[in-house]
C-alpha cells in the first residue's frame, strides 16, 4: 500500500511539475538564491538554466500527452467495440497502464 502512494505522489509531481505555477515557483527560488546565495557565479547559472529547461521540458511533454491522450479517447468513443475501461486508464499509475498495455496487446 505505501508503495502505491509513493507511485501516486510521484505521478503528482510530475504533473505539478507542467503545471504554470511551477515556473513562478522556480523563478523565486532563482531570485532568492541570486540575493541570498553566491549571486550570479557560473555553477549557479548552470543549475539554474537545468532546472529551467527541465521545466520546460515537461510541460511541453504534459501538453504532447494531454493532447494524444484527447484525440485517443475521441478514437475510443467512436469505436464501437473499444473497451470503457481504457477511457479512464490515464488515472492509473505508470505501472498498472503498462500491465494493461500487455493485456491488450495479448488480446
Amino acid at each position: 500500500m505505501v508503495v502505491k502512494e509513493i507511485r501516486s505522489w510521484l505521478t503528482n509531481i510530475g504533473v505539478l511539475t507542467a503545471r504554470p505555477a511551477a515556473f513562478v515557483v522556480f523563478l523565486a527560488y532563482a531570485a532568492l538564491w541570486i540575493v541570498l546565495g553566491n549571486g550570479l557565479e557560473w555553477h549557479s547559472l548552470a543549475t539554474l538554466a537545468t532546472w529551467g529547461m527541465t521545466l520546460v521540458i515537461q510541460r511541453a511533454e504534459h501538453r504532447d500527452t494531454q493532447a494524444i491522450h484527447a484525440k485517443l479517447d475521441e478514437l475510443l468513443k467512436v469505436h464501437g467495440d473499444a473497451k470503457n475501461s481504457l477511457m479512464t486508464i490515464d488515472d492509473k499509475d505508470a505501472e498498472e497502464v503498462e500491465r494493461e498495455r500487455d493485456r491488450v496487446r495479448r488480446s
